[in-house]
């Protein structure tokens, strides 16, 4: 998830391995995404602009209201099918490049280089702004009161 606070950009990333066990859900569920926006908001301690593509649970009824209801959290979405607007697909672009021709002997292999490539990523401001910055949006966080 990139993040934009009035003072710089974040990433904050939460891999999750997807267990292929009968009833297990795979994917993040609405409720992930708020816990991830609120450690997120404890974190930076100020109010954060989220970008947010179509994906169906960044669409449910659940995240709208929470999002809705605090007003620390500015949501921008984004049209349908609109990867150059994505900032997220810039730091998958990033991970790709850096994991490529790579061959894993685990899946653990895979998350622990996966884990250093987004810290790698995280870490100097430039790349997350950059990232933003590709996107050609401008997004200003909300002035506070």
């Amino acid at each position: 998830m990139l993040l934009q606070t009035r003072r710089e950009s974040h990433l904050i990333h939460r891999p999750r391995a997807h267990l292929h066990l009968k009833g297990a859900r795979e994917s993040f569920a609405w409720q992930d995404y708020r816990d991830l926006l609120v450690r997120a908001h404890i974190r930076l301690d100020g109010p954060i602009v989220v970008v947010r593509d179509n994906l169906n649970t960044h669409l449910t009824a659940g995240l709208k209201r929470y999002e809705a209801g605090h007003d620390w959290l500015t949501t921008v979405r984004l049209p349908p099918y609109a990867p150059d607007l994505d900032p997220v697909e810039a730091v998958r672009s990033l991970v790709r490049g850096a994991m490529a021709d790579t061959a894993f002997d685990t899946p653990d292999d895979l998350d622990r280089i996966l884990r250093r490539e987004l810290r790698r990523i995280q870490l100097p401001p430039h790349l997350i702004d950059g990232c933003l910055t590709a996107t050609g949006l401008a997004i200003t966080p909300p002035t506070p009161p």
